[in-house]
This record gives C-alpha cells, structure tokens and sequence, in this order.
C-alpha cells in the first residue's frame, strides 16, 4: 500500500443527501491534514434544497458550509484543471464523492472528463488510489447498475448511502454516520463514530 500522505479529496454532487457530505467533511478535517473540496452547482442548489444551507458556488467557505472555521479545508474550483487533484503527479490517500448523482458515476465510468470532480476521479482510477462513490438513489435502472459495476471493475468502491440500524441509531445524525463512518473507514481512518459489529457467542 502506498504511504499515506494526510491529503483527500472530497466532492459533493447535486445527489440528494447533502447531509452525508456535511458531516463526512467535518470528520474528514478531523483526520486529514489537507483536504480539498470541490462543490458543483447543484451541490449547492441540493444544499440550499435540504439544508437551508446557503453557499455560492464560485466562492465557497467552510464558515458557511460546515458552520465553523475549518483552516485544512481547500476549495477549489470545479471548472479549475490547474488544481492539484487534477494531476496524477499529485499525491494523496484517495477521494470521496459524497454524495455522488447517477449523471456523475455515469461520466466517471465512460472516461468524461468534463470538470475537476470528474477528472480527479478518472485520476484516482488510472493511479490505482481509492474512489469512494457514495451513491444516492433509488430504485437504480439497469443502466445504473451497469455504470456502477464498470466503476467496480476499474477499482473504485461503490458505497451506496443505505443506513445500518444495528447500532439502533436514536436521531437523523446517528443514521447519517452510519454511511459516513463506512465511508471514513474506506479512505483509511479508524473510526469511533458507529462500534464495530461485535457478535458475542453465548
């Protein structure tokens, strides 16, 4: 496994569940020295939708995103090549598209480069580092399935946002870190959010 570098990239698409990419950057500032986000238009639209939560796409804060000061987050501009996740030659230990629409896993898996969130995908795949899609939808088409199972095949990790109730979840949040703790362990971070599975033979 290549050495871990403390960076990530993490990218929000106009997917529903804007939630699950809320609280997934704030953990991921928490364990990752660096970490860039890159939000698309209907990310923010999908924010303002949900969350009542009001950003301008072309000049991002995590002030008014996540709430607070957050100096390790980056943004960086979804229509911008000339970024570091752009580049193979640029290291880091993965990227999360959290929560990541049909339309872009559908670009990702036929090579569509056709912004930063879709480039630093195919990067991460033609560099053999980790891609997490944390995809939202339901039910999915036979052509969901198949875009997907091509992502699968060229390394990436598709996680849909299903919550697990075997921790018994007791708020909406607690079911939201049931996707986002999968999604931390998948990037590499040892999480203490949701317990492990234990089974206790008696």
């Amino acid at each position: 496994m290549a050495e871990r570098t403390g960076r990530l990239v993490v990218a929000m698409t106009g997917a529903s569940g804007a939630v699950y990419g809320i609280r997934f950057l704030r953990r991921a500032a928490a364990s990752f020295e660096l970490v860039h986000v890159i939000l698309t238009e209907h990310a923010c639209q999908v924010l303002a939708a949900e969350l009542d939560v009001r950003v301008d796409a072309a000049s991002p804060s995590a002030s008014v995103l996540l709430g607070g000061e957050y100096p390790n987050l980056t943004f960086v501009d979804r229509r911008n090549y000339f970024t570091p996740p752009a580049s193979g030659s640029y290291r880091h230990d993965g990227m999360v598209i959290i929560p990541c629409s049909m339309g872009v896993a559908a670009r990702i898996a036929h090579g569509i480069s056709d912004d930063l969130v879709t480039r630093a995908a195919d990067v991460c795949l033609k560099e053999r580092r980790r891609l997490i899609v944390v995809v939202r939808e339901t039910p999915w088409s036979l052509v969901h399935l198949r875009n997907l199972t091509v992502l699968a095949e060229a390394g990436a990790t598709v996680l849909p946002a299903a919550p697990s109730f075997y921790s018994r979840p007791a708020s909406i949040d607690d079911l939201v870190d049931t996707v986002v703790a999968r999604a931390l362990q998948q990037v590499g971070v040892d999480q203490r959010m949701v317990p492990q599975w234990q089974f206790v033979e008696e």
